[in-house]
């Protein structure tokens, strides 16, 4: 894999804040040649999330995302994305932060789009729920693709595979008692929509073959309590059995929530993680990561398909509206 251009860090983010201008250089560097420079970033969102620690702004996690804005404001990419769950855009006290956050935005020169999206919508197979913002520098847009501080016909919908509420909508199986081995067929009322399945992406990505199939997490004690629940209870917050013939929660194993498998004695491992992801079979993460590592690392991941799909919405996007005489004589210097 061609390592990035500018390179990789594992730095707190606090420290690119008042860094003596470096990212700002970089920025105005890439502007020069007439390139696009923009920034996509999700911070940690425990402190907004309903079953995370909800101790919002003023939480450690919670602070990263006023970091995160101030890093846009500060060094003046043309666009941004901010990603994060939708805690933060639907609960009262979280969502005058936000509105705080994306009006410091406007100020500093951005039009502005939001759309909470479902990872379904795109075709990953998981519950999942993420608030998107996105962003583009009024300057490069030509007249009529923003009004006041609102972009305008952003294409949220392009590469959507799927209405989540009519796949909401759909019969899908409840539960059924938890049988190990077992071997069961798609029911037909949601045979249509098998793509969106737990089983289909355990198949798609032969997960019992894959180099991280046998990385998952045995229990010293509780082995009697996983037998006892259905697939498909994923109504408490731990030990949630997934269905096989339906999507998964939101794939999070933090906070002792445990995910386990549809029909083995066991909770998921690696690979399978990986598939509910959305994530290509090929990809997989070291065998020397520790477990506690790679389940923390594919929880905190935006689903590949949802990723792919937005990333291309701005691709086309950028391609289609941005004025490339401006972004060859702003230079960055803005307002």
């Amino acid at each position: 894999m061609k390592a990035p251009e500018y390179g990789y860090s594992c730095d707190d983010v606090n420290s690119y804040l008042d860094d003596g201008g470096h990212i700002r250089e970089m920025v105005e560097e890439l502007r020069s040649k007439g390139r696009l420079v923009g920034f996509i970033g999700g911070p940690p969102c425990p402190d907004f999330s309903v079953g995370g620690k909800n101790r919002g702004r003023n939480g450690d996690n919670g602070k990263l995302s006023q970091t995160y804005v101030s890093l846009i404001i500060e060094n003046k990419p043309d666009f941004f994305l901010f990603e994060n769950v939708k805690g933060l855009w639907r609960t009262a006290r979280h969502r005058e932060f936000y509105e705080e956050l994306k009006r410091s935005l406007q100020l500093a020169g951005y039009a502005t789009t939001e759309r909470l999206t479902n990872s379904l919508e795109f075709g990953a197979p998981q519950d999942r729920d993420r608030i998107l913002l996105f962003g583009v520098r009024k300057q490069l847009l030509p007249a009529g693709a923003f009004d006041g501080d609102s972009l305008r016909d952003f294409p949220w919908e392009r590469y959507m595979r799927e209405d989540l509420e009519s796949i909401k909508s759909l019969p899908w199986p409840d539960r059924d008692p938890f049988n190990e081995g077992s071997v069961t067929e798609v029911p037909d009322e949601v045979s249509e929509h098998k793509c969106l399945t737990v089983q289909y992406w355990f198949d798609k990505n032969d997960v019992e073959h894959h180099p991280n199939a046998d990385r998952y997490f045995t229990p010293r004690q509780g082995l009697a309590r996983m037998q006892t629940v259905d697939e498909g209870d994923v109504s408490k917050k731990s030990y949630k059995r997934l269905h096989r013939w339906r999507y998964s929660p939101t794939v999070a194993y933090g906070n002792n929530e445990v995910h386990l498998h549809p029909y083995r004695e066991r909770r998921l491992s690696v690979s399978e993680a990986l598939a509910l992801q959305s994530l290509p079979a090929e990809y997989e993460l070291p065998n020397d990561m520790t477990l506690t590592d790679s389940f923390k690392t594919i929880g905190n991941g935006v689903p590949y398909l949802l990723a792919k799909g937005i990333a291309a919405t701005i691709h086309d996007y950028l391609s289609d509206t941005i004025n490339v005489n401006a972004i060859e004589t702003s230079s960055g210097h803005d307002e």
